[in-house]
């Protein structure tokens, strides 16, 4: 199980913080997360902290496969569409073979949404930030409030506590 981490960082010399949800109930989901985190390392940023894994039931689709759910946090100075065109590649190469259509979810080696980009809100057909369903989804709000629980829903104008909390 990863256990929470913190590192001290200077966010003016990052640019841009990122927070970013993970998903994996296909393989090793273990090594699956953990390898999205190295990539991101490597191609986004500096993760700055992470949650412990979730194990939770699949949402929106049936399985046997249980999930294991994680969040980190990202200092980086890269823009969030170039973000969002690494994120898919890396979901690529841990073998995810698509991303799902129509909200058609099936099970998957690893899942990788942007939660929030600094307190940006952004509506194009492609890209939505702050993730459109996150204040619904428990098994991100749990994680979230475990690493950042102040951060205020730039929509919604309430904390992740808060948000974690209304989801019961």
């Amino acid at each position: 199980m990863a256990m929470p981490c913190s590192l001290l960082i200077d966010f003016k010399m990052a640019g841009h913080v990122l927070f970013l949800a993970f998903g994996s109930n296909l393989g090793d989901r273990e090594k699956n997360i953990y390898g999205a985190y190295d990539k991101i390392e490597k191609r986004i940023g500096q993760i700055v902290s992470k949650s412990a894994f979730y194990t939770t039931t699949p949402v929106g689709f049936s399985s046997e496969n249980l999930f294991f759910n994680s969040v980190c946090e990202v200092a980086t100075n890269m823009d969030v569409h170039e973000i969002f065109e690494t994120l898919k590649k890396i979901e690529m190469e841990l073998g995810r073979s698509s991303k799902s259509c129509g909200r058609v979810y099936a099970d998957r080696p690893i899942d990788i949404d942007i939660l929030m980009y600094d307190d940006d809100v952004i509506d194009e057909p492609s890209l939505t930030i702050p993730h459109p369903r996150f204040h619904l989804r428990k098994f991100v709000l749990e994680p979230f409030a475990e690493i950042a629980p102040d951060i205020i829903h730039p929509i919604l104008h309430k904390t992740v506590g808060e948000l974690n909390k209304e989801a019961g």
